[in-house]
């Protein structure tokens, strides 16, 4: 299981995350009623952010509010995860589009997989999980698609790490089962997941070939295994077109100047 955060960290990205849900200038009473956290300490966290930069604090309505230091931290992340041209968020719209369904986007983080963006299905049943969300890497179809593009020591290897941290032995993974459906995706191209995570929901995913900063990432189409099963030669073709579209406009890896003409 993953460990716990330190408990002032967590709490710092509670406060920025409650910042983002209300997005209004926010009080010492809003952290402490939504979040159970002592005056004393939630005023001294806070505090310690107005003297970092990150927050301002207006003396006469009692109100913190993020600043542009705030604001800027983060701008360089979209750029890294979708291209220059956000070319993998184009793509993304165009499967949500002609799909219907969930389209995520996660990477691999250490033993487990981390969903990075999502945008969610217009269709009546659909499964989604939080922006930032893990799964155990081992547990997952996008974990199993990162995973074949990995040597098989270094599987082992984490098929290792993941049980050594694994104190309850029904969950220790079974590196023979993991290497069943990475061959398989090796095999087919994608990896299409059912029932793994939850009941009723499955998803049809595939690696993307290039490295953004050295980490994998993987596109999945998500909703009802049902609903996905009918169109599942469509959006794999989907797939596998929007990709070869990648390759083909930004061969250079992101966050690498391209070679001179």
């Amino acid at each position: 299981m993953p460990e716990q955060p330190i408990k002032t960290s967590q709490r710092v990205f509670e406060i920025l995350e409650a910042f983002e849900t209300e997005q209004r200038p926010m009080a010492l009473k809003d952290f402490t009623r939504s979040f159970g956290y002592p005056p004393s300490s939630a005023s001294a966290l806070l505090k310690s952010l107005v003297t970092l930069g990150y927050l301002d604090y207006d003396r006469f309505s009692r109100t913190y509010m993020p600043t542009m230091r705030m604001a800027s931290l983060g701008n360089w992340v979209q750029r890294a995860l979708f291209g220059r041209n956000e070319e993998v968020l184009q793509l993304m719209q165009r499967l949500s589009e002609a799909y219907g369904e969930t389209v995520t986007l996660a990477a691999q983080s250490d033993l487990y997989v981390q969903y990075v963006y999502l945008i969610p299905s217009r269709l009546p049943i659909w499964y989604a999980v939080p922006i930032g969300t893990i799964r155990p890497i081992a547990r997952s179809g996008s974990g199993w698609a990162m995973l074949g593009a990995r040597s098989d020591d270094e599987i082992a290897e984490l098929v290792r790490r993941i049980n050594f941290h694994e104190p309850d032995p029904a969950r220790k993974a079974s590196l023979e089962d993991l290497m069943r459906q990475v061959e398989q995706g090796r095999r087919d191209g994608y990896v299409f997941n059912k029932h793994t995570l939850e009941q009723g929901a499955g998803g049809i995913c595939m690696v993307l070939p290039e490295r953004r900063f050295g980490r994998l990432f993987a596109l999945a189409v998500s909703g009802p295994v049902e609903r996905l099963e009918e169109k599942e030669a469509e959006v794999i073709a989907g797939l596998r077109a929007g990709i070869a579209r990648l390759e083909a406009a930004d061969p250079s890896p992101a966050g690498e100047a391209a070679p001179p003409a």
